[in-house]
């Protein structure tokens, strides 16, 4: 698993969302989501992209935790050992998604804290939020803290998510046009050899 804590101050800038399900297609891949703090806004969002429809399998908003139990499979152990607000619930929203949807080739989970409560701590104030992605058997684990009021945290989890998942297909893209003949990479690793 990749692990990656990022603190953030978003400037809220409007993501493409044609862009990365153009990304997707290019790719020819699949997504799910699994949202809790999020309320369903990452797969809305999406909706009007061209090709969605190609894309965009399916998403479950599991806000309680009942939900993430019932739906999921998020063990209760879990829960109560780590709160719903966490990354040990994040990769098991991911884990138990793919499992219902196994066609799906992305799966991505978010919890967080976008209100007061909850599992707050000190060392997870408001704002902190958790993404899994699973790609290709690999999870990508991120804990972001973002500012704000309720519904820009939302915004800026979204956005996260979808900046995240842009990264990680530009990364494949790199990898996989690495290892294609008459690529710039190939070319220069025949002329080496």
């Amino acid at each position: 698993m990749q692990r990656q804590s990022v603190l953030l101050d978003f400037r809220m800038k409007p993501f493409d969302v044609n862009a990365l399900v153009q990304q997707f297609l290019q790719h020819k891949l699949t997504l799910a989501l699994a949202e809790s703090c999020t309320c369903g806004m990452a797969a809305a969002q999406l909706a009007p992209a061209t090709g969605v429809s190609e894309v965009l399998l399916g998403s479950v908003v599991t806000y309680h935790r009942e939900a993430k139990q019932k739906l999921l499979g998020v063990k209760k152990e879990t829960l109560d050992t780590y709160s719903a607000e966490s990354q040990q619930t994040t990769n098991e929203m991911a884990q138990g998604l793919h499992r219902h949807l196994p066609a799906a080739d992305v799966c991505v989970a978010v919890t967080g804290l976008c209100g007061p409560g909850a599992s707050e701590t000190p060392d997870k104030p408001v704002g902190t939020v958790f993404v899994t992605i699973l790609l290709e058997g690999h999870a990508h684990e991120y804990r972001v803290q973002l500012s704000g009021s309720g519904d820009k945290l939302r915004e800026q989890a979204t956005t996260f998510i979808y900046e995240k998942l842009a990264e990680l297909l530009a990364r494949r893209q790199e990898l996989h046009g690495a290892h294609q003949p008459g690529t710039a990479s190939a070319a220069k690793r025949a002329m080496a050899g």
